[in-house]
């Protein structure tokens, strides 16, 4: 499993980091402008991402920004919906308009409350069907 994390925050960037590593290679990008450059580089090469994780409230570009960036990418390169990358957002916010925004509005296919806990996060990649 090839995975983007984009997270601002040091210590919940080395948290998914430590978690993901063991499942494949992790990419890290700090702010969403970095995660945009590097899945569009990633796509262009021909070696998408299979996940990206990623927080809401960053600089530059927030999570809904971005991802909605993400999805240009994959639409300019005709990739069918149910090929699409899996998207984790990750987020101190828990209210339900930053909730059904990243899932109804942007496709994100989970949302995960800080903090975020190893069990929680693997039960989301399963139930992706990123991992067994």
């Amino acid at each position: 499993m090839k995975t983007l994390i984009v997270e601002d925050e040091p210590t919940s960037r080395l948290l998914l980091q430590a978690i993901l590593s063991g499942y494949g290679d992790c990419d890290v990008a700090t702010d969403g402008e970095e995660a945009v450059e590097a899945f569009r580089s990633a796509f262009e090469q021909g070696v998408p991402y299979d996940l990206v994780c990623m927080d809401i409230m960053m600089p530059k570009l927030d999570g809904h920004e971005t991802l909605a960036k993400i999805r240009s990418i994959e639409k300019e390169g005709n990739v069918p919906v149910q090929e699409a990358v899996k998207v984790i957002m990750t987020t101190a916010l828990g209210d339900p308009k930053n909730v059904v925004k990243a899932l109804y509005g942007e496709g994100a296919g989970s949302y995960l409350v800080k903090p975020i806990g190893k069990q929680k996060l693997l039960e989301e990649l399963r139930c992706m069907g990123l991992i067994e």
